[in-house]
């Protein structure tokens, strides 16, 4: 199951996370792909506003992750733009923070590829005209249902 919109700015682009946030139920794993200044960021701001976070939300471009507790669920955000190699998030212990129950948005999944599990839900965003074109993509059945309680909601960005 795939969605293909088209985002007109920021605004746009941090309704479409809340939305997103709205058809969450429990924890998963969501990459964020896009080059650099495409807006993932901006869209993992717009999720965990979503959440109820109310402080800024900064990329863990230097720190690798973010973490959150936002009404009990525990949500981490990553930025793997700067790793080097996949293995060391081991020495970090990133097997530790993709349970079942946590929420894990990550941006640049590619550089974590053969050790940060595989995602429920796949975000492309391409920087188009003013705007930016962006793909949900569901690799799991538990993508599918994100998509489709966003989809019978009518959730539009």
């Amino acid at each position: 199951m795939n969605h293909n919109r088209w985002l007109a700015d920021e605004p746009a682009t941090l309704e479409l996370g809340r939305c997103l946030a709205q058809a969450l139920s429990d924890g998963g794993v969501i990459y964020l792909q896009g080059t650099l200044g495409a807006g993932k960021t901006t869209l993992a701001r717009g999720l965990l506003r979503g959440l109820g976070h109310k402080g800024a939300v900064k990329s863990p471009t230097y720190t690798l992750v973010e973490p959150y507790e936002l009404d009990g669920r525990r949500v981490f955000h990553f930025d793997l733009y700067r790793l080097a190699d996949p293995e060391e998030l081991e020495y970090m212990g990133i097997r530790d923070y993709f349970s079942d129950q946590n929420l894990c948005i990550v941006e640049w999944p590619d550089k974590g590829a053969g050790v940060i599990p595989a995602a429920d839900l796949c975000i492309s965003l391409t920087a188009a005209q003013s705007g930016r074109d962006v793909s949900l993509a569901a690799a799991t059945p538990k993508g599918e249902a994100i998509l489709r309680v966003m989809s019978s909601k009518e959730l539009r960005a």
